[in-house]
Formats: structure tokens, sequence, C-alpha cells
């Protein structure tokens, strides 16, 4: 008989002052751990890593909207987990300051990232990939756990909805490119964690989005 596999550890939780989803991930065997997206309270992120167990390897960014990253630099600090991002997102992580200067929230420093994320890139536990889908920024990623029909999608695809492209180096048709070409193109049986919200299912989004159908 062949021996059953533990699941992925997932939690996910809303942190932070405009309430991005944070996502750890956790690999049951080595008990090494991802953190996608730490957008605030990090006491919150390291007591739930402490309570799983885990011990976290990387921090991963879908991308540099100050509201993914707020509590980034206090998680490296906290764990000595190295900091992930495309590159082309570099902008934004450089102009932290101004982007909580546009939102009325106080600014911390964060360090420059460790390492670029790659497309097709393997992560560090999960077996899971990095997917380059830009659009809502130039450098968004979205993080694929095929072995748990997971994904990790940021602000690239809500619930009934997609990202918005009116802010910095955003753009309407490579968002939609990204979606139907990358993220349609998975598992419709896939749990999608959004970057704000509820999950939603893939092959849900793919019938019933209202913005973007396969």
């Amino acid at each position: 008989m062949s021996e059953t596999v533990p699941a992925l550890i997932r939690e996910t939780f809303p942190v932070g002052p405009l309430q991005c989803n944070c996502t750890l991930i956790g690999d049951p065997v080595s008990k090494r751990a991802l953190v996608v997206d730490p957008g605030g309270n990090p006491e919150l992120i390291v007591a739930r890593l402490r309570a799983h167990g885990l011990t976290l390897v990387a921090i991963i960014h879908t991308h540099a909207h100050l509201d993914h990253f707020l509590a980034s630099g206090e998680l490296k600090k906290a764990t000595g987990a190295t900091l992930h991002l495309h590159k082309e997102d570099r902008f934004l992580w450089d102009n932290l300051e101004m982007q909580c200067q546009m939102f009325g929230v106080p600014y911390a420093p964060v360090p420059a990232p460790d390492q670029w994320l790659a497309d097709d890139e393997a992560l560090s536990c999960g077996c899971g990939v990095a997917l380059h889908t830009p659009g809502h920024t130039p450098g968004s990623m979205s993080f694929w756990f095929p072995e748990a029909k997971l994904l990790i999608a940021g602000d690239t695809l809500f619930r009934r909805g997609i990202g918005r492209t009116d802010l910095w180096g955003g753009d309407y048709a490579t968002l939609e490119r990204s979606i139907r070409e990358r993220l349609y193109r998975l598992d419709e049986d896939a749990t999608v964690v959004t970057g704000h919200g509820p999950d939603t299912r893939l092959g849900d989004e793919m019938r019933e989005n209202p913005f973007v159908r396969a």
C-alpha cells in the first residue's frame, strides 16, 4: 500500500490597513514555509507560523503595491527569510514611501529584495511554481501549487472581478491576456486565493467572471 502524502498546510487571513490576504504555505513533512504578501501585522504572521510549527524560508510577493509588503521588512528581521519579487516591480518597491503617502498609511522602510522571481521558477516549498501574470502591475506574479490544486492570484483575479489597471504600470489588455493564457489554462477545480476578499474556484471564474471569461 502506498503511503498517503499529508496535505499542504495553507492558511489565509487579511492583514494590514488595506486588508490584503496574506497566505502561509507550509510543507507538512519538512516544516519549511513560504509567506505570500505580508501586508501588515507581522506579529500575527509570526504567531501563525509558530502555531503550525513552521520555519519561514522565503517571503514572496505577488506584486509591489504597498498593501502587499508593508510587513515584509519586519518579517525578514524576525525570521531571516529571504524577500522575493519580480524585477519589473522594482520601481514600485523603491517608491514605497510615495505609495504610503498617497494612501495615508504610515511608512516603514523595507530592505531591497534578496532575489528576483522568474516566470516558471520552482518555489522553495509546496512543489509550487511562480507564474508571471502582468497587467495589474508589470511584475505581477501568481503562485501555482498543482498537487494541492491551489492558485494564489494576488490582485490579478478576484471572485467575479479582476485587478484594477489604473495604477502605476497597469495595463488592461495585458491583464486580460495573463488571465486567459496563464490562469485559465490551469486546473478548473483549483481554489483561487485572491489578493483581497474571499477565495473562489477557477472554473467558476472561467464561466462566470463578468470581465474575463474563458
